[in-house]
């Protein structure tokens, strides 16, 4: 059972995807998502319904059992768990750096205009004292 004051546990790539579909459908049941993710690969039912025993043990998401067929939601929003995993990735491969952390997305994968031009609002946000 989890421990609702424990930190959340770093979700897994197979947990992220469920997340994702959560995060996109609402609060949803094993077929619902299984379907989903069916349509992009080939998932056994059993094995979503395995994961979301082991996210609901490491408190990832939350069933609500007041129909026949549960429902899951993700226990935290998309944008937690997004700067819990960033932060993560800054501590553990950019010993801290947010520059570091920055350069090595800006070279991963080319950066459209507009999504330059957020980037600069954010700088200058953060930089004006406000976030």
């Amino acid at each position: 059972m989890s421990n609702p004051t424990s930190e959340l546990q770093r979700p897994t790539d197979a947990e992220l995807e469920i997340l994702t579909v959560l995060w996109s459908q609402g609060a949803s049941t094993v077929r619902e998502v299984h379907e989903t993710i069916l349509k992009r690969k080939p998932t056994q039912y059993t094995t979503i319904l395995k994961m979301f025993q082991i996210m609901t043990e490491k408190g990832l998401v939350t069933r609500d059992d007041a129909e026949r067929a549960h429902r899951y939601s993700a226990s935290k929003p998309r944008e937690w768990t997004q700067q819990q995993l960033a932060g993560d990735l800054l501590q553990r491969a950019f010993s801290g750096s947010a520059s570091s952390l920055m350069l090595g997305a800006l070279s991963a994968k080319k950066a459209s205009k507009k999504e330059m031009a957020e980037l600069r609002q954010l700088l200058e946000k953060w930089e004006g004292g406000s976030r």
